[in-house]
């Protein structure tokens, strides 16, 4: 399967709007962003938990980075509550589960070579950012040399514009914005190739944003099996 596969075009999908695409496990539906593959694949998707759900013990062969949008999801290594953000690098191991259901976004199979750093941002949690003119908060999530993953809080009614030079990706978690010409509302998540700025202007509500700036496909992405 190929879904907005095409790394040298501009993509944003409103996937509030998309049907939920049950997964193999029961109760485990999903919203597909990006994908490259079949069951196994490099993906970017928006996973929804049922209440009481869980998927098998499995290995993340090439990594998995995931933010908690609503609820609270679960492994046998700790509770995720609604803001949580973690990398899970190539190799380990869990199995995830939400007694009372949950929303997510997960990337699946986007690691490097190399990328070995586990990381778990509790809400609230990372370092804080000077904002940017039209934002009111900025916290950052992860930073290394190849990429930077951080969270903006927008102010109602402003406009402001972000530079790109490696590749920008982004996901509205509340509120909502005109981003590059389209509304986009909780779940609105965009891709951008280097060199298209990003400009919004923010709603009466504001808006919260969760960005990562890095290479679309990093030049040694891990190879998946086959």
């Amino acid at each position: 399967m190929r879904l907005n596969a095409d790394l040298n075009e501009p993509v944003i999908v409103h996937a509030a709007k998309l049907n939920w695409v049950p997964s193999p496990a029961a109760g485990v539906d999903r919203r597909m962003l990006y994908r490259e593959g079949a069951e196994v694949a490099r993906a970017t998707s928006i996973v929804r938990y049922a209440p009481n759900s869980a998927f098998p013990e499995h290995v993340h062969s090439g990594g998995e980075e995931i933010l908690v949008l609503d609820g609270t999801f679960q492994d046998e290594h700790g509770d995720y509550p609604a803001g949580s953000y973690f990398r899970n690098p190539p190799g380990t191991a869990h199995s995830p589960a939400a007694a009372e259901g949950c929303t997510i976004f997960v990337r699946l199979w986007q690691y490097r070579s190399g990328d070995d750093v586990q990381v778990n941002c509790q809400p609230g949690e990372g370092t804080a950012l000077s904002p940017r003119p039209g934002a009111k908060a900025a916290r950052l999530l992860f930073e290394d040399a190849a990429e930077r993953v951080w969270i903006e809080e927008w102010s109602p009614g402003t406009s402001l514009t972000i530079e790109n030079q490696q590749g920008l990706e982004f996901l509205v978690t509340d509120g909502n914005a005109l981003i590059n010409g389209e509304n986009c509302v909780a779940q609105s998540w965009g891709r951008l190739p280097a060199g298209q700025v990003l400009e919004a202007t923010v709603g009466q509500a504001g808006a919260q944003v969760w960005l990562k700036a890095a290479p679309l496909q990093h030049a040694d992405i891990l190879k998946m099996p086959g």
